[in-house]
């Protein structure tokens, strides 16, 4: 039984999961030659990210599908820096792609079921603000 070896990525020693790889000459990789530089720009994508899923999360609290684009955003913000964001993004990618294929074959239907989607949105917005539900709501919690 013979197994092949993975090519060694650069080890990190700033506690933060594990880089992509970089063409060699560009801004990335210059900024990870300087370890003071390195540190703050891999903290910064970190938190650029973070901030962005945990506001995606945070709209998770309100209908319709809001809490997909912030998300998706820090995943791609996480995946141009650390290689276990850049694994899930691409599986992320080729989910997309098999969904689009599979909306271009039923183009029809997928724009009833969007505008379905959109309009039932719409509604809840307006339920939401016509009934007052969100004041009513903190008044049975409180």
């Amino acid at each position: 039984m013979t197994t092949e070896t993975l090519p060694q990525r650069e080890q990190t020693d700033d506690g933060l999961p594990e880089p992509v790889d970089v063409p060699k000459g560009g801004v990335r990789h210059q900024m990870r030659t300087r370890a003071g530089v390195r540190h703050v720009y891999r903290l910064t994508v970190f938190l650029v990210g973070l901030m962005f899923i945990a506001g995606g999360i945070a709209l998770a609290v309100l209908p319709g599908p809001l809490t997909i684009p912030p998300v998706l955003l820090g995943l791609w913000i996480w995946s141009t820096e650390f290689a276990f964001a850049e694994r899930f993004f691409d599986q992320f990618k080729e989910k997309a792609h098999e969904a689009w294929a599979a909306a271009k074959q039923k183009p029809v239907f997928s724009a009833i079921v969007t505008v379905g989607g959109l309009i039932m949105a719409g509604v809840a917005f307006w339920a939401v603000g016509h009934y007052e539900l969100v004041d009513k709501a903190k008044d049975f919690v409180a």
